[in-house]
């Protein structure tokens, strides 16, 4: 059969058919010799090399598509080019890598390469791995069953079913990430794992419950902790974000807060109502840190503030409410204030297919109103001075 070539871009990979009956198709590319992509049943796409290295030929493993652009291959095929021409063989690394590595190794890798660069909450990935699969971590990759994910799953999910969903992507993640960087040849093992069906959580500070949460924050010894949580709930923006909040991303005087990087990878500008900019600007007087938060570990901000937050609901008497629940005080407060749908989605930077084209068309000036009539009405049920 004749070697099929064509000159890869983005489209006609795309639009390459995957083959049937359990076999392999290989579609070379015209432009850069050796660099083909390997297509399986699945409909799995992976770039390759394929030389002759002391004779012998070899297929060389690139990365996946889409992960990997087209020119990012073709980068790479010619540095591995390179280094075959210099005697190193990668597969004889990959080898060592995949004979000795643990689970917890590529965890590291993972954190590393992909969660740590991508990632702002990072950290709850270092702590699921910690709580939870610790004692995964030491088996060997090429011995990882589906049926070892389930159990782990599973055992979790009795008390936690969140939770465990939680662990179940993380893990899947940290596969998906071998495989893509070919540390890992099987399937991803999660693949198939149903996943626990879970409650949407809807949990809000209600106006007795603010009342208490506004007492017990005056009453809070920690005033950088105590300035996040008011920023927080009179911003409704995600904690991550709030914690790493920097004096360069903020426009004091045109009351904007402009976040480039957000969980859902829309920017993100946020109004600044008044009493949110009364903290920025004693805090800008008080402190020379980069960050609106500066805290004393290697990020150099705040990291989450749990023993504050467990001290304030304690004093206030508040039950089950979470750090996150501040974000979703915001926005529930604004429904309570006539705000509509679409400005809550805005101003939460909510990202769904059906109301994105309407948040487009929408600007700040209705956004800033919503939030601060519903800044105020927090303010007000809470009897804070602060207006």
């Amino acid at each position: 059969m004749a070697r099929e070539e064509v000159n890869f871009t983005k489209a006609a990979i795309e639009q390459m058919v995957a083959p049937e009956g359990g076999n392999r198709r290989y579609i070379y590319d015209a432009k850069e010799s050796g660099l083909l992509v390997q297509i399986t049943e699945s409909g799995r796409k992976t770039f390759q090399l394929y030389k002759k290295h002391m004779g012998k030929p070899i297929r060389v493993t690139i990365g996946t598509f889409p992960e990997l652009t087209v020119e990012q291959a073709r980068k790479k095929a010619r540095e591995i080019k390179v280094s075959l021409t210099n005697g190193e063989n990668p597969n004889d690394k990959l080898k060592q890598q995949r004979q000795e590595m643990t689970f917890a190794d590529l965890f590291e890798i993972y954190l590393e390469r992909h969660a740590k660069p991508r990632k702002k909450t990072w950290r709850e990935d270092e702590t699921y791995f910690k709580r939870h699969l610790a004692s995964f971590g030491k088996k060997r990759l090429s011995t990882i069953t589906k049926g070892d994910i389930a159990a782990i799953h599973s055992s979790i999910g009795k008390d936690r079913p969140t939770h465990a969903n939680r662990v179940l992507a993380l893990v899947s993640s940290i596969i998906g990430r071998g495989i893509e960087y070919g540390l890992y040849e099987s399937l991803n093992p999660c693949r198939g794992i149903k996943k626990f069906s879970e409650q949407a959580r809807d949990r809000f500070l209600s106006g007795d419950e603010l009342a208490r949460f506004f007492q017990a924050l005056e009453q809070e010894p920690n005033s950088t902790a105590r300035d996040f949580f008011l920023v927080a709930l009179l911003t409704g923006a995600r904690r991550a974000n709030v914690l790493s909040m920097r004096w360069s991303d903020l426009d004091l005087k045109g009351q904007i807060w402009r976040i480039a990087e957000t969980k859902n990878g829309t920017p993100q500008n946020v109004p600044l109502v008044g009493p949110v900019l009364e903290i920025l600007q004693d805090r800008r007087k008080a402190t020379s840190s980069f960050f609106v938060f500066p805290g004393p570990g290697k990020t150099g901000h705040l990291v989450e503030p749990k023993k504050a937050w467990q001290r304030i609901c304690q004093a206030a008497g508040i039950k089950g409410a979470r750090i996150h629940d501040l974000r979703r005080t915001m926005g529930s407060w604004q429904a309570k204030t006539g705000a509509s749908l679409p400005i809550i989605g805005k101003s939460l930077n909510h990202k769904s297919a059906s109301t994105t084209s309407i948040y487009a068309r929408l600007d700040l000036d209705p956004v800033r109103t919503a939030m601060e009539t519903a800044a105020a009405a927090m303010l007000d049920a809470g009897g804070s001075g602060k207006k």
